[in-house]
């Protein structure tokens, strides 16, 4: 989901951070390639404001997390993602062979949705549940040649 410069903007400020060219650059990235990882979020900041080091765009992105603004999903074995859907209880499919990653709905829609046998007294709010498997383009290419090895998401 594309989100306009103004609407970005005012998520900045509702969040009470500063609007600077890099934070729009990256939340707007972000909403037109959610579960991103780094490398993608600056080298497509880059196409848009020129020159930006890796470092900026990793300080907006803790910035954007903190704020609440963006989500970091870090699946096992993979570079950490991140996306803009936030303040709901989603979960994710990743893909063993290209490293796809899909947003899919919480089947309670309440958190947690998931109980542990025993809580050890914390106070839960939130479970994290990420599905592995194979994506539907691998498993096609399972089927008739090898799949790609590289990583992608969507």
């Amino acid at each position: 989901m594309e989100s306009s410069a103004a609407e970005v903007v005012q998520r900045l400020r509702d969040a009470g951070l500063r609007v600077t060219a890099p934070r729009v650059a990256v939340l707007e990235v972000l909403a037109g390639h959610p579960h991103a990882t780094v490398d993608t979020v600056a080298t497509l900041t880059r196409q848009r404001l020129g020159r930006v080091s890796t470092q900026a765009v990793y300080d907006v992105l803790a910035a954007c997390a903190d704020a609440g603004l963006v989500r970091r999903i870090e699946p096992a074995g993979s570079a950490a993602r991140f996306e803009t859907r936030t303040g709901d209880d989603h979960h994710h499919l990743v893909c063993r062979s290209c490293g796809r990653t899909t947003d899919v709905d919480c089947a309670i829609g309440q958190r947690p949705c998931l109980t542990p046998s025993d809580d050890a007294g914390y106070l839960l709010d939130e479970a994290e549940v990420v599905f592995w498997g194979l994506c539907p383009g691998c498993r096609t290419d399972r089927a008739g040649a090898p799949a790609p090895s590289s990583t992608r998401s969507t």
